[in-house]
């Protein structure tokens, strides 16, 4: 960590304060850097990283991070927006996200709006439009373009149609299918699952072959998307 960095974090502790940590994650470096540089001027607001959305290491960055908020830029990750943003959330269930991007394309923004992104900022917006959405997802608020929002809402509520009737498909998954279902929302891979379940890794495979041809879909993202939507959770602890 820069020696500044170091500075601003002993100077919030002096003044108890806790900033909101974030994570920066953009392939531009300079990018980032000016970024990083404009939100550390604000002592609500601590820049805890940087990487690029290509690092290997994404997901277990978010995770020694621990960031409040992240940030990223979406327009490099093509058809594997829903599955990056996906495994962020999962790596880190407690940030939320908001999409700082070049990126135009609404149906982008719609797959984001479906990932659980809290809010989407076009990069020629000014640095305190950005400040300004950070500051509302901390509330607890949301900010899509006007422009986008239409189209969001539309696709939303035919999710939600489709989810009531996929409850049927949902409920046909027996009790191991559903704690597997579970795992798998939470970002587990065949191994974790196993291990956590105390079953074999062809047990758990076997598991998932079943549960594609129960929802009738083709991958995990499908699965996990389809049980969202159709509200699928753990039972109440009977602790």
């Amino acid at each position: 960590m820069p020696a500044h960095d170091d500075l601003a974090v002993t100077a919030r502790q002096g003044l108890h304060m806790s900033p909101t940590r974030l994570m920066l994650v953009d392939d531009h470096l300079m990018i980032t850097e000016a970024l990083a540089s404009r939100l550390s001027a604000a002592m609500d607001l601590w820049v805890a990283g940087r990487c690029t959305t290509a690092d290997p290491n994404l997901t277990d960055i978010a995770r020694g991070l621990r960031p409040d908020v992240i940030v990223i830029e979406i327009a490099p990750l093509g058809h594997e927006i829903a599955e990056v943003l996906g495994k962020l959330m999962a790596a880190r269930p407690q940030a939320r996200v908001i999409v700082l991007t070049s990126d135009h394309d609404v149906t982008h923004a719609v797959e984001a709006a479906r990932a659980g992104v809290a809010a989407w900022v076009a990069k020629e917006q000014c640095a305190a439009e950005l400040e300004a959405a950070l500051r509302g997802v901390i509330r607890g608020e949301s900010r899509f373009p006007p422009h986008m929002l239409g189209e969001i809402l539309r696709e939303l509520r035919a999710d939600a149609r489709r989810a009531g009737q996929q409850d049927g498909a949902l409920g046909m998954l027996s009790k191991r299918e559903r704690e597997v279902m579970l795992a798998m929302m939470d970002g587990k891979r065949g191994g974790q699952i196993a291990a956590e379940l105390t079953i074999t890794a062809d047990t758990v495979r076997t598991h998932i072959r079943n549960i594609f041809a129960k929802l009738d879909v083709h991958s995990r993202l499908e699965a996990v998307r389809m049980a969202r939507a159709g509200g699928l959770s753990a039972p109440p602890s009977s602790a």
